[in-house]
């Protein structure tokens, strides 16, 4: 079947795949309906802007997006960032604010597309999988801690993740027993259903019962909070009223900000899913859905918008298989925005607090951190000290920096960590002294019993050579060189490339070990390699360039042959 242009994830349907479409679209409307009037509170604006930002956001993104999975609404992160950007802008003006906020949205889009079509998805490969790990640990804890207020109907404090939980500690003496019962109720009804009934939407359920009970009880008068008026009827449609293409423009900067963070933490939850479901994620689709969804918001009189963690938690749990869960909701938004507003302001927030924590707990994956923390040897440890553990300090680092710094410098300090981490150890590689074992050079460390010929050096560097890791090359080699020493020979077969810098190093290098009456000699220098120190400005070394190890120490040792490929260099 050719590929779809738009609505991709709906590729081959099948029919048996509509009931859990269904069930799961019912259960994220559940939570989306009062998360989306929560998080347009955070950004400042009426609540029922969140259910106008979601509507567009579902239908669009499911049109150009590539995850089967991923819900995009308003999201708390999202939500912040727009009110810490539009506040200064539109001072005491409500209107203003309010206009401002749709204006990013629109601004978020366009950012958003623009990068889509050219490409810039490769972006995301600068995110690495464990800094993608940590980022969603960080912000899975980070929603957690958000929502224990509501769960224990208590003051929520501001500040970073270890803030709000001493803010939590300090007040649980005001827990209101009420609003713990229902709660705990509903995260006890979601994670029992989960695990022993698997086919019953527990946090539908968890919310009905909630508003059941407010209904019932009338709870709501004896102080639980719920979640209140909610204004009926669609949004309009069209750009902000009082707003110019200045006002614009001062937005196009911030609005990078707001789809940095929008794109990673909707890819994290984009990727989690579909290597759970077996099947990919293209980036450059998610910008131009992200992209979409977000120009269609603010064009519906709606907010910021991204790919949301907890929603696309229950979508998965729920047993979602294509977008058509997503359709189902914003279906079912409407049908909420014309006639079910009265509903759900009976809801207590700490009933939603419940599906939330219950739905996104399980992303907390300290398994896949004590994963990351063994991966991990004393030959490594010995190479690379503490820089060993690259993998599992990028993703604490990227962790840690979301509990501390909140979630855009969070991403960056995880990116920067492991970035970092890369050229450290790119710029030591291992250099290995080989030895010989028939057709065989073999790393004499791992192979010690092998025996090393005292005038003969022969080695290889396990990593490209550039101008980062050339002066450690070079004092590594000369450290390994004895006074018996007459011939180094540097196997190249493990260095896929060499850059300018390196070039003149090993010139220098060949210079420097002539003055100690040694000779340098290169063997097998494939791809790259060869043809960029063959075209180096100032190179020499084509002279001492052999095809292989037997080839470069014919003189050295009368007896070996210099012909085929019985050099081979393995690691074992």
């Amino acid at each position: 079947m050719a590929t779809w242009p738009v609505f991709q994830s709906l590729q081959g349907y099948r029919s048996r795949w509509l009931r859990p479409d269904v069930i799961a679209g019912l259960t994220v409307w559940a939570v989306m309906v009062p998360e989306a009037l929560a998080y347009a509170s955070i950004a400042g604006v009426p609540p029922v802007v969140g259910l106008y930002a979601a509507l567009p956001a579902l239908v669009l993104y499911a049109l150009a997006g590539s995850s089967r999975h991923l819900i995009v609404g308003p999201m708390s992160a999202t939500a912040a960032l727009s009110a810490a950007i539009i506040t200064p802008l539109a001072g005491a003006d409500g209107g203003r604010y309010i206009a401002l906020t749709t204006a990013l949205a629109i601004a978020t889009g366009l950012v958003g597309l623009l990068a889509g079509l050219i490409r810039l998805g490769f972006v995301a490969a600068f995110i690495s999988e464990p800094v993608l790990k940590g980022f969603i640990v960080g912000l899975a804890l980070t929603i957690i801690i958000g929502q224990v207020p509501k769960l224990l109907g208590i003051e929520k404090h501001e500040g970073n993740f270890f803030q709000q939980t001493w803010g939590v500690l300090s007040d649980l003496g005001d827990t209101n027993w009420r609003a713990l019962l229902v709660g705990s109720l509903a995260l006890a009804v979601v994670l029992g259903l989960r695990r022993w009934l698997p086919l019953v939407p527990g946090s539908l359920l968890a919310v009905l019962l909630g508003i059941l009970a407010v209904a019932t009880l009338h709870m709501d008068e004896h102080g639980l909070d719920i979640v209140g008026h909610i204004d009926s009827g669609l949004p309009s449609v069209g750009l902000p009223g009082g707003l110019n293409l200045h006002d614009y423009l001062d937005l196009l900067g911030p609005a990078v900000g707001v789809l940095l963070i929008g794109f990673a933490e909707g890819l994290g939850a984009a990727k989690t899913y579909a290597a759970k479901a077996g099947y990919t994620v293209d980036a450059n689709r998610e910008l131009l859905g992200l992209g979409a969804a977000n120009l269609g918001s603010g064009l519906a009189s709606g907010m910021v918008v991204n790919g949301s963690l907890s929603k696309t938690a229950v979508n998965g749990s729920a047993g979602a298989k294509t977008q058509v869960s997503g359709l189902v909701v914003a279906a079912l938004t409407v049908v909420t925005l014309l006639f079910l507003t009265g509903l759900f302001e009976k809801l207590p927030e700490a009933t939603l607090a419940g599906v939330v924590i219950a739905a996104v707990i399980e992303l907390v994956d300290v398994a896949a951190l004590r994963k990351l923390y063994r991966v991990w040897t004393e030959r490594l440890g010995s190479i690379y000290g503490r820089a060993a553990r690259a993998d599992f300090i990028a993703a604490i680092a990227a962790m840690v920096g979301v509990l501390l710094f909140d979630t855009l410098p969070g991403l960056l300090i995880g990116i920067g960590i492991s970035m970092l981490l890369l050229v450290y150890r790119a710029s030591q590689p291992h250099v290995a002294q080989l030895a010989e074992q028939g057709s065989l050079w073999l790393d004499s460390e791992r192979h010690p019993d092998l025996p090393l010929r005292p005038e003969l050096l022969v080695v290889r560097v396990e990593s490209g050579l550039f101008f980062a890791n050339a002066d450690y090359v070079r004092e590594r080699i000369e450290q390994l060189c004895t006074d018996l020493t007459r011939l180094v020979v540097l196997d190249a077969e493990t260095s896929p490339s060499i850059d300018v810098t390196a070039a003149a190093m090993l010139t220098a290098l060949r210079d420097s070990l002539s003055l100690r009456r040694i000779d340098f000699r290169i063997a097998r220098s494939i791809g790259q390699f060869g043809d960029e120190l063959d075209s180096a400005d100032g190179s020499d070394l084509a002279s001492v360039v052999y095809p292989t190890i037997r080839a470069a120490i014919a003189d050295l040792s009368p007896g070996a042959e210099s012909v085929g490929d019985e050099g081979n260099s393995r690691s074992k």
